[in-house]
């Protein structure tokens, strides 16, 4: 089979590698149907995360069951199924808990040994305890695939954090990042009954999808100026909310700083340089919260899921470029220059 391979930075390749083939009686073989590129894999490609030279990338994919081994149980040829971005086996104590992310047999698709999503197949290992069957009708309605996919990360990701910052009905909500996440951050505390939403960001294609998915409101400034500004939108106090979906330095000082006393951030930015974002003094002395980190998606599908087919939450507009499994070296040097926010493929 096709499938997408990192040898070097800004190296991203397509190219024959062996056919996923059923190694435990608990795996299945999954043939994609869609998969995308997460922002996440752009530190990969820009160097700034580790890879060995051949590894496979991309955890984001749903597609049909191709071969079940003999132990899978809730699952057969031919369901249509969506995958979190890690694997689970959905029996130890911390999947019991809802923490899937920290199973101790679970792992990253795109791991050395393991297949990634951009490609034509995938192995799934606890098949059982990772996958989320969906109904076989939206096989054949590609816009529904399309909302979908967004089940496999960046929906849960951003509901991850929303959670984290507390967000009820008629909380106050900022959020630092415009990026597919952050968005979806906006959509998440839209669903959980936040009142008012201020999206940061500086790219008006972005914001203008922030506000169709709930922001009543948009800062463009950065640092300290978008401290000022929200502060000022909010009579002087921070949002009692916080969704941080950066992960630098200065994404998480600007959340810190719109946060009110007593308020709380939910964190989910992947870190890259953010070591040094957080005074514990200033977050100690104005009581504020920190809450996130990698979102155990495989727990929140389920909840999401029911939405996202009734078309209450529509997630789509995330992706906004196509491409086939050949154009995906194109694909991330579009997402890598900004000229696309979440690139789609269709292997």
């Amino acid at each position: 089979m096709r499938a997408t391979v990192i040898h070097a930075p800004h190296d991203i390749r397509v190219q024959e590698v062996p056919d996923p083939v059923i190694q435990q009686p608990t795996d299945v073989v999954l043939r994609v149907l869609r998969a995308c590129v997460c922002g996440s894999d752009l530190w990969a490609y820009r160097g700034e995360s580790a890879r060995r030279p051949g590894q496979r990338i991309g955890h984001e994919f749903l597609g049909i069951v191709e071969e079940a081994g003999s132990g899978v149980n809730g699952f057969a040829v031919g369901d249509l199924v969506v995958a979190p971005f890690v694997w689970s086996d959905g029996t130890c104590a911390y999947c019991a808990e809802g923490l899937t992310t920290s199973c101790p047999q679970g792992g990253f698709w795109g791991s050395v040994g393991s297949d990634g999503g951009q490609g034509e197949a995938v192995r799934v290992p606890f098949a059982d305890g990772t996958l989320v069957k969906l109904p076989a009708a939206a096989a054949s309605d590609d816009h529904l695939l399309t909302a979908l996919l967004a089940l496999s990360d960046v929906l849960g990701t951003g509901h991850h954090a929303a959670v984290g910052a507390g967000v009820k009905q008629g909380s106050t909500v900022a959020v630092v990042g415009d990026g597919a996440v952050g968005l979806c951050g906006v959509m998440a505390a839209k669903r959980l009954g936040a009142e008012r939403i201020i999206a940061l960001g500086r790219h008006r294609v972005r914001t203008d999808i922030a506000r169709d998915f709930g922001a009543t409101d948009v800062v463009a400034e950065r640092g300290d100026a978008a401290v000022e500004a929200v502060r000022e939108l909010l009579g002087g106090e921070g949002a009692q909310a916080v969704i941080e979906a950066v992960g630098t330095e200065q994404s998480m000082r600007t959340a810190v700083g719109i946060t009110r006393d007593g308020g709380s951030i939910g964190y989910v930015g992947v870190p890259h340089g953010s070591g040094t974002g957080l005074d514990l003094g200033i977050m100690f002395d104005r009581n504020i919260a920190l809450r996130g980190g990698v979102a155990p998606v495989r727990t929140y599908i389920p909840e999401l899921l029911p939405d996202v087919l009734s078309g209450t939450i529509d997630p789509s507009p995330v992706f906004d470029l196509t491409v086939g499994l050949d154009e995906v070296p194109a694909g991330y040097r579009a997402m890598d220059e900004r000229t696309a926010l979440k690139v789609l493929i269709r292997p």
